[in-house]
């Protein structure tokens, strides 16, 4: 999953700007300034995708690359990519679990679940361990901001 999904900006008839995205209908947001806005619209996005993870559901890839591109705040990319990593993971090995993730870990159970938990805060470094315990590792890529 891409980090980055693109926003439509609507002005508002009672002021302000409505964000939309449409590969991520779901997620609506809006700002009384267009900084506003687009600060809120990374919110909206992260809690949208939280969201679908929770309820199991894939997330969806960007179709639609036109609008003002948004990125998921940091933390939550780095959560929702733990997750993804991990389900993807069970889908090559289906011995796979969580309890087998903590023991290679040396974590409680319970402490890895918080981990794959979409609406539990995870500090970066436990994210970062359970990815390497998954083969994988976080990259971090600095731009311009908008």
């Amino acid at each position: 999953m891409g980090a980055t999904f693109y926003a439509e900006l609507t002005a508002d008839p009672d002021g302000g700007f409505v964000v939309t995205f449409r590969d991520l209908p779901e997620a609506i947001t809006g700002g009384g300034t267009r900084a506003e806005a687009l600060e809120m619209a990374a919110d909206a996005l992260a809690v949208a995708l939280l969201g679908r993870l929770d309820d199991g559901e894939t997330l969806p890839l960007v179709q639609d690359m036109s609008g003002v591109p948004v990125t998921v705040p940091a933390q939550f990319a780095a959560k929702i990519a733990l997750i993804e990593a991990f389900e993807k993971a069970r889908k090559t090995d289906p011995d796979l679990s969580q309890s087998s993730l903590a023991r290679r870990l040396g974590i409680d159970h319970k402490e890895i679940r918080r981990r794959l938990d979409p609406n539990h805060k995870t500090k970066l470094s436990a994210l970062e361990e359970t990815l390497k315990a998954l083969g994988k590792r976080l990259v971090i890529q600095i731009e311009d901001a908008a």
